[in-house]
C-alpha cells in the first residue's frame, strides 16, 4: 500500500504539491471514485488510479540509454554547459535522474541514466570490474607494441598504473588510426591519458559498449530511450 500522492508523483506526473492540487480539484479517481485526500492509501498492483481520466502506471525507477553528443556534460546541473539531464523530457526529469558515471564533454556515445542508486553502484564499483569499450581515432600509427603496453597497464603521469586494457587495431595509418579499447576503470580522461603516455593523442572518442550492452546505433546524437528487459539482463550479467 502507498499514499496516493506519492504513487502518482513517483509515476512521473508532477511533484507532491502539484498532485495535492489535482486531488483537491477532483482530478483523481481510484476505482472510479473521486479521491481528494493525499493520505489515501492505494494498492499499486490492484487499484485503478486515474489522473484526468488517464490510468496511472506506477513506476519507481527509470533506466535510459542515451547516445551522448559532444558539447554536453555528464551531470545533473551545470552553470556553463547543457547537461545530459537537460536533454530529457519533463516526464523523465520528474524522477530526479542522474548519469551512471560520466563521459568527457567532447566524448560521445553510450551513457546510462537512472534514478536507481544500487543499479548505478553495481556498474561503477571498482570491485565489479565492469568493462567499457570505446571507438577512437588516434593521430599516429598504432602497432603491436601499443597493444602489448595496454595489456600490461600504463603510467598515466600521476604515479598510477592502469589495470590491463584490451587494445584492438581496426586500421593503422601514418597520420590517423582507428582502434577499439576496452578498460575496466573510469579514471579522469583515462583513455586519452593512456595514449598520451606514449606520445599519441585521441582526436575522437565514442563509448560503444558497457558491460554486455552495446550502443543502439539507431539512436542519433542526443537521443535516448528506455532500456528493454533484454538489455537489463545483459547489464545484470
Amino acid at each position: 500500500m502507498m499514499r496516493i500522492d506519492k504513487m502518482i508523483s513517483n509515476s512521473g506526473h508532477g511533484s507532491r504539491s502539484e498532485i495535492k492540487k489535482y486531488l483537491k480539484y477532483g482530478n483523481v479517481k481510484v476505482n472510479g471514485e473521486v479521491v481528494k485526500a493525499a493520505t489515501t492509501k492505494v494498492d499499486i498492483e490492484k487499484d485503478l488510479v486515474e489522473l484526468f481520466r488517464e490510468r496511472i502506471i506506477y513506476k519507481k525507477n527509470i533506466y535510459l540509454i542515451m547516445n551522448k553528443p559532444a558539447g554536453v556534460v555528464s551531470a545533473t546541473k551545470d552553470n556553463s554547459y547543457e547537461t545530459v539531464i537537460d536533454l530529457l523530457d519533463d516526464f523523465y526529469k520528474s524522477f530526479n535522474p542522474f548519469p551512471v558515471g560520466r563521459l568527457d564533454i567532447d566524448t560521445e556515445g553510450l551513457l546510462l541514466i537512472t534514478n536507481d542508486g544500487k543499479f548505478s553502484y553495481n556498474l561503477l564499483s571498482p570491485k565489479k570490474h565492469v568493462p567499457k569499450t570505446y571507438y577512437a581515432l588516434i593521430d599516429a600509427p598504432i602497432d603491436e607494441n601499443d597493444v602489448s603496453e595496454f595489456k600490461k597497464g600504463l603510467n598515466i603521469n600521476d604515479e598510477y598504473i592502469t589495470k590491463p586494457a584490451i587494445l584492438d587495431i581496426i586500421n593503422s595509418g601514418e597520420n590517423e588510426s582507428e582502434i577499439h579499447v576496452t578498460i575496466e576503470e573510469g579514471k579522469y580522461h583515462q583513455v586519452k591519458r593512456m595514449f598520451k603516455s606514449s606520445g599519441k593523442h585521441v582526436t575522437y572518442l565514442k563509448r560503444i559498449k558497457m558491460a554486455n550492452l552495446e550502443l543502439d546505433e539507431n539512436l542519433k546524437n542526443g537521443e535516448y530511450r528506455e532500456i528493454s528487459e533484454e538489455e537489463m539482463e545483459l547489464l545484470n550479467k
